[in-house]
């Protein structure tokens, strides 16, 4: 070793090259969360030794009660609010939408704080909400999931969300969709402060592949992406409304155009009308329930939207060309007493 060379337990004295603080909402997506820290623990270290050395990270909490996760597993922070300048980036990783607060004021204070003081604000799965309702995301580019589009628009209509995207980076502000793609925002973070062979490291060691770019599409059930935004949203409200469809007249009011604009754009974009492009989301749903559940035809005609078996049969062999118990892998079971009734 030369002279110059630091020792191990020098370097396991430096900083870390990469400091995150995780400010989890109450009923937080827990694998958003977990997906997060495993790839700064997986990074962090040589091997599996998970030693906070290239990266270190915090979970926060303005109270020292548990907090809990949408699946109901609680954790504890290991830390309360601390100075934001001890980060290089504030994660609040979001969750329920619609199932009370999501973080209180002293976390709503603390995210304006860091951003006061330049600390780069990081929105997974639902975070996006929580940043925008401190107004932390007036005049950037935001990132959310095709699930949660719709909400979104009707809570911030002067925001502008982008559902196609895994995340998006918009100068001190990162948002992401959440699932997997946390751990390709993760991975990229990692990359740029750590370099690119932790970040592989991270990925491989999940058992996931390179990482993917922010600018790659979402994963989501429906139609080949459509250039033309409105018909991308109206594709959006569709898979969000599988078993309760909405009318076509519905969607073209929420996208503020008329009914016959509707057709002509879906036509332009997929050759198809809305009518029908909606009708094939929901059947090509029905198909994957029938492939990979054991719940009978009627709960599977029900949950894709059809009123009743009968209907839900006669659209299906006419799309499919079969009756709907023919792509069944397993037989399904048989009906419980009085289930007929």
């Amino acid at each position: 070793m030369s002279a110059t060379s630091p020792s191990r337990a020098d370097r396991d004295r430096r900083p870390a090259e990469l400091r995150v603080g995780f400010l989890p909402a109450h009923n937080f997506t827990l694998s958003a969360l977990s997906l997060f820290v495993d790839a700064l623990r997986l990074a962090a270290d040589e091997g599996d030794r998970s030693r906070p050395i290239h990266c270190s990270w915090s979970v926060m909490s303005a109270r020292p009660e548990p907090v809990r996760s949408s699946c109901g597993l609680q954790i504890f922070r290991n830390s309360p609010l601390v100075d934001p300048a001890a980060f290089d980036y504030v994660v609040v990783v979001g969750g329920v939408l619609h199932a009370g607060e999501q973080v209180d004021q002293a976390v709503l204070d603390y995210l304006r704080l860091a951003a006061a003081r330049g600390i780069t604000l990081v929105g997974v799965c639902t975070g996006s909400f929580i940043l925008a309702r401190a107004g932390l995301m007036q005049g950037r580019r935001c990132c959310v999931s095709w699930y949660h589009c719709a909400d979104f628009e009707t809570e911030f209509p002067d925001l502008v969300p982008d559902a196609d995207r895994l995340f998006i980076e918009d100068r001190d502000r990162i948002t992401c969709a959440g699932g997997s793609g946390v751990a390709d925002l993760a991975a990229h973070l990692i990359g740029r402060h750590v370099g690119r062979a932790a970040a592989q490291k991270s990925l491989h060691v999940l058992q996931m592949r390179d990482a993917r770019a922010g600018t790659d599409a979402q994963p989501h059930r429906g139609l080949e992406a459509a250039e033309d935004e409105r018909v991308r949203r109206a594709i959006l409200l569709m898979e969000q409304h599988i078993a309760d469809p909405l009318g076509i007249d519905a969607i073209a009011g929420k996208l503020q155009i008329s009914s016959r604009q509707l057709e002509r754009l879906f036509h332009e974009a997929t050759g198809q009308s809305p009518a029908s492009a909606y009708r094939s989301l929901r059947l090509h749903f029905a198909r994957d329930l029938l492939e990979t559940t054991r719940k009978s035809v009627t709960q599977v005609a029900l949950e894709a939207g059809f009123s009743d078996g009968s209907h839900f049969a006669r659209q299906f062999r006419s799309f499919f060309g079969g009756p709907p118990r023919s792509v069944r892998r397993t037989p399904a079971p048989a009906p419980t007493e009085g289930a007929a009734a």
